[in-house]
């Protein structure tokens, strides 16, 4: 079967992810993780990509992100590529492919999942066990939203804008988002439309999506329709 082209819709927020090859690790150090957090702060800008969160752990990278078109979030990606990848192959003495395949995204409702991805991303370090909470763990936005430091990657969206009428308020309300962690059934919901490509959102914003699109967006029912029974004459 083919694959599909990777849907991006311009003004919705998407949730990005990409492992390194063969499960190889592509942040090794502190100047790792500065080096490419600048890159992506350079791209977004240039590419007029908008990061609301984000988590760089040993081996993959998780993003939260509104492209204003439909080209930027591939252009930002493929740019910081362009960039990290020669640099840590020169200073690790390595050579080839770093990533494995393509960066996976998913078209995120923000209404119903922005927060919920948000927090998925800034607590994958605490279930890597990398971290025992989200503050202690250093390379994810996390800091910034509860106003422990500003982040010049981060622009905030609306959705966060809306917990609150100061920062403090903001900051008081999302940190407190983190007290009740996301059930099982929101981490898988998250992890598989990632990993297929699927939008995660309401089935009303979902058939919204594939009309907005004209193409497919929804995963194909399996197996023959059911047969209709003859009637009786």
């Amino acid at each position: 079967m083919a694959r599909l082209p990777r849907l991006v819709v311009p003004g919705q927020p998407h949730h990005v992810t990409q492992r390194g090859n063969n499960q190889q690790p592509v942040f090794l150090d502190d100047e790792d993780h500065a080096r490419f957090l600048g890159w992506l702060r350079d791209a977004a800008r240039t590419y007029k990509v908008s990061v609301h969160a984000y988590v760089l752990l040993p081996g993959r990278l998780d993003i939260l992100a509104t492209p204003a078109d439909a080209t930027g979030l591939a252009q930002m990606m493929q740019w910081i590529g362009r960039k990290y990848v020669p640099y840590f192959n020169q200073k690790h003495a390595r050579s080839g492919t770093l990533w494995q395949g393509r960066f996976k995204t998913s078209v995120i409702d923000a209404d119903n999942y922005f927060l919920a991805c948000s927090r998925y991303i800034e607590s994958i370090a605490v279930h890597a066990q990398l971290a025992a909470a989200p503050q202690d763990y250093r390379w994810s936005s996390y800091a910034h939203h509860a106003g422990q430091r500003q982040d010049p990657v981060i622009v905030d969206h609306p959705v966060y804008w809306a917990l609150g009428n100061t920062p403090f308020q903001r900051e008081a309300a999302y940190t407190a988002l983190f007290h009740a962690p996301l059930t099982n059934t929101q981490v898988l919901g998250i992890e598989s439309a990632v990993s297929k490509g699927w939008p995660l959102g309401s089935e009303a914003y979902k058939a919204q999506l594939q009309h907005r699109a004209r193409r497919q967006v929804l995963p194909a029912r399996r197996g023959r329709p059911p047969k209709q029974e003859k009637s009786a004459g």
